[in-house]
């Protein structure tokens, strides 16, 4: 979704076309990913950031385009709400010391939008939901101004007539509802992506659903939205019932277009076959540009069609560098720090490659699914069952279990020895301590309480710290 568009409006003809464009691209899909030798080379990594920008007093700050502008670096693009920002790191061999190097990455390019919002009165935030956000930051005018996000809006009221209504259960319960899907802007993640080739893409996409449960439930960083508190990673359920696109008579037909799936897969043709076949266009953008780039086709109707499709593991396809697959792995929260986050990283790429080794889909998948809505809900206190085990465990002690698989899995890859202990051993103390970011900010809102002008003391305060660089399990109250 991060390709600029010069309209926002289009025809019932264009959405008519793209859907037969979106048909003969799988077909071209297919036959790519089945060419010898496509997609081969050694594993690489990405990740996107996206941030939260604030005003020196913790509440939201709408002048994302300001910053962008100012910070004039073509790493960062805007997101859905005007106080949000998107950081896209540099891909980088995962072979070596990869944590060090996106560590590095991330605090010059966080110090970066720091300086760039300092100049609009402002500062930035990696945090999972921005606890000081309003019922009133979520208006029309509120949306980032620019035509990809007014097409984006219009496609999915296009699909749905209704208002979208969030519902959410938790330590207390949250209804709303909102007219459009500016509801999404609340939430911003850190995105981790593995490059794989065809031949290991369902092995590796299915090691990570798996894998993404234990993962979740040690990085939670978002306990609450407007005032309640709701899950210890609220941004799951928020972020699925802010962007359901099913009206009343198609509730029960498919997943809600944020999904974590329904089984395991057999390659990657496989998940964009879903897509196409049951999630209708939103943006429907014709491009008239050669299907070649690089050697590899452009498939960009494909491309940009699977990019508002939101699985949590989701599959892209890219053609640059001759062309090639990755997953993206899309469920764990920004923040707090540079090192929780890549510590988060190297824990869910580790668990990822070593369970890739074994039989994963012959376990039951519901086990899988049941380990990722219990870790979003319960975070480390959740019980959890895993391949080979008999029973469940509470969270914190698989994930102390996992870490030995998790650091053979990155040795594997041919990662340090040193590099993958450093990352690893942030994940076995926020384990052992039993302290997230979501715990964190829960005890501080204890202590200060929840009305709006606390919920705004307790982002400074978070800020402070996250300025020292401390992974979060070493932060006081």
């Amino acid at each position: 979704m991060g390709q600029q568009l010069d309209k926002d409006r289009f025809s019932e003809a264009e959405f008519v076309r793209f859907g037969e464009r979106l048909a003969e691209q799988v077909a071209t899909l297919r036959e790519t990913l089945a060419r010898p030798g496509f997609g081969e080379g050694p594993l690489t990594i990405g990740a996107e950031l996206e941030l939260f920008l604030t005003t020196p007093d913790g509440r939201p700050l709408h002048r994302n385009r300001e910053v962008r502008e100012a910070a004039a670096d073509g790493r960062l693009v805007s997101e859905l709400g005007r106080f949000n920002l998107e950081v896209n790191l540099t891909p980088l061999p995962l072979a070596g010391r990869p944590f060090t190097a996106m560590a590095a990455e991330l605090r010059e390019t966080m110090d970066l939008v720091d300086k760039a919002a300092a100049a609009q009165g402002g500062r930035s935030v990696a945090i999972g939901i921005l606890p000081s956000l309003s019922e009133f930051d979520f208006t029309h005018e509120a949306l980032s101004d620019e035509a990809r996000y007014r097409a984006m809006t219009r496609g999915m009221r296009r699909l749905r007539a209704e208002p979208f209504r969030v519902r959410i259960s938790g330590a207390e319960e949250l209804e709303l509802e909102v007219e459009g899907v500016i509801l999404e802007s609340a939430n911003t993640s850190w995105q981790v992506h593995l490059r794989t080739a065809p031949a290991d893409f369902a092995r590796v996409y299915n090691a990570a659903q798996l894998a993404v449960g234990p993962v979740l439930a040690v990085s939670g960083n978002s306990p609450g939205f407007l005032g309640r508190r709701l899950w210890e990673e609220t941004r799951i359920a928020l972020f699925e019932e802010a962007a359901d696109d099913r009206d009343v008579e198609r509730l029960d037909r498919r997943d809600r277009r944020v999904a974590f799936g329904s089984g395991w897969v057999g390659g990657a043709e496989e998940l964009f076959e879903m897509c196409v076949r049951e999630y209708e266009p939103v943006v429907p953008v014709l491009t008239d540009a050669p299907d070649t780039a690089g050697g590899a086709p452009e498939l960009a109707e494909l491309r940009l069609h699977q990019g508002m499709v939101w699985l949590w593991n989701r599959p892209v396809y890219d053609p640059a560098d001759g062309g090639h697959l990755r997953v993206e792995m899309r469920a764990l929260p920004a923040g707090p720090t540079p090192a929780d986050m890549v510590a988060n990283a190297a824990f869910m790429l580790g668990l990822t490659l070593a369970m890739a080794d074994e039989p994963v889909h012959e376990s039951p998948f519901a086990g899988a699914y049941r380990n990722f809505y219990r870790a979003a809900i319960s975070g480390l206190d959740a019980p959890m069952s895993w391949p080979g085990r008999d029973g469940e465990v509470p969270a914190h002690r698989l994930v102390e279990d996992l870490l030995p698989v998790a650091a053979d899995g990155l040795a594997r890859a041919g990662v340090e020895a040193r590099e993958a202990e450093r990352a690893l051993d942030v994940i076995r103390e926020r384990a052992g301590r039993r302290r997230t970011g979501a715990v964190w900010q829960r005890e501080k809102l204890a202590e200060l309480g929840t009305d709006p002008a606390a919920r705004a003391r307790m982002v400074t305060r978070y800020q402070e710290l996250a300025l020292t660089g401390e992974p979060v399990h070493t932060w006081p109250l």
